[in-house]
């Protein structure tokens, strides 16, 4: 049994054993707070809200319900992030491109390799970064309640392997709808394409585009493998899975709720980071069994002809950011 099933199958036990707990507080329920987000139910996001939503459930005595909606059930990346600054969505969790619909600085942790370990970037969002990033949402009437993991982005295609820039030449690539990824892959002399999530599986069946990229454990759960052929670990982005609630949720509970769930989202953080961590390379091997081609490229030859991208977004993100993230990036 993977490490994800074990997780799963304990989760489940857990769930039975608290049902009856779980029922009488949900009947009694004071605050319920929907959270979505747009990956499958058997992803380590949906995985680790199942498990904060236990545990605060439990520890607020049914008080605060939080109820977990996945497959982009409460709208794609952008629609939650902006229900959320307009309160009509109680939280979310989702990576930092779709907040550059909110401001664009929000995007600065998804720099092309800014991030040579992962070590780093949790070092980054867990302190000053993430302080930084935080007191721009805040702004926005959105509360940042921890920095989970959505992982090293890698590229897939049906067109041919990747080995250098020269190889996504002309390929038509989905990515997310975030100018500085379209930026990224323009100066990598592919053809980015934006898109919602939600569409990405039936757009690569339907050869609408060539390629996608993201974290291996999206690209297992997505079934990305049933219509992709290659799969280079480019590992050109890390990014983070940003927890949030609106402002006008947040106001909703007692001192004491806002203290359990930012405990249980902190704790809940260094679970699902393991589960991310943990999960690559038994995905990886499950990928390769699929039948999908593995290639490693030397990034240096990536590096260096994504450098014009953070020369333009210099004046976006601001000196003050740019300097924080060069210092926990070197």
């Amino acid at each position: 049994m993977t490490y994800l099933a074990k997780t799963k199958a304990t989760f489940a036990a857990a769930w039975l054993g608290a049902g009856l707990i779980f029922a009488a507080g949900a009947a009694n329920a004071e605050t319920t707070l929907k959270v979505g987000h747009v990956f499958a139910a058997d992803h380590p996001w949906q995985i680790a809200l199942e498990g904060l939503s236990k545990d605060v459930s439990e520890a607020t005595g049914g008080e605060v319900v939080i109820q977990v909606y996945p497959s982009s059930q409460l709208g794609g990346d952008r629609e939650v992030a902006e229900g959320l600054q307009l309160g009509t969505v109680e939280m979310g969790l989702f990576g930092t491109g779709a907040l550059q619909v909110l401001d664009k600085r929000l995007i600065i942790e998804e720099l092309p390799y800014a991030w040579p370990t992962r070590e780093k970037a949790y070092a980054a969002v867990d302190g000053e970064l993430g302080d930084a990033l935080a007191e721009i949402l805040a702004a926005k009437n959105i509360n940042a309640l921890s920095w989970w993991e959505s992982g090293y982005r890698h590229i897939t295609n049906s067109a041919r392997p990747i080995e250098t820039p020269e190889d996504l030449k002309g390929i038509k690539l989905r990515v997310p709808e975030a100018e500085l990824r379209l930026d990224t892959f323009r100066e990598l002399g592919a053809l980015p394409t934006p898109m919602a999530f939600s569409e990405v599986f039936t757009s690569l069946q339907q050869k609408v585009v060539d390629g996608q990229e993201n974290p291996l454990a999206t690209i297992y759960a997505s079934k990305f493998y049933e219509v992709q052929d290659n799969l280079a670990l480019s590992g050109h982005i890390w990014g983070s899975a940003i927890l949030t609630i609106s402002s006008k949720a947040w106001d909703k509970l007692t001192d004491e709720q806002k203290t359990i769930l930012r405990e249980k989202a902190e704790i809940w953080k260094e679970k699902e980071r393991e589960m991310i961590r943990a999960s690559d390379e038994e995905v990886l091997a499950k990928l390769e069994a699929e039948g999908m081609k593995i290639t490693r490229p030397d990034p240096a030859a990536f590096q260096e002809m994504v450098q014009p991208v953070w020369d333009k977004y210099e004046g976006v993100f601001g000196e003050d950011l740019l300097a924080i993230v060069r210092k926990y990036s070197n």
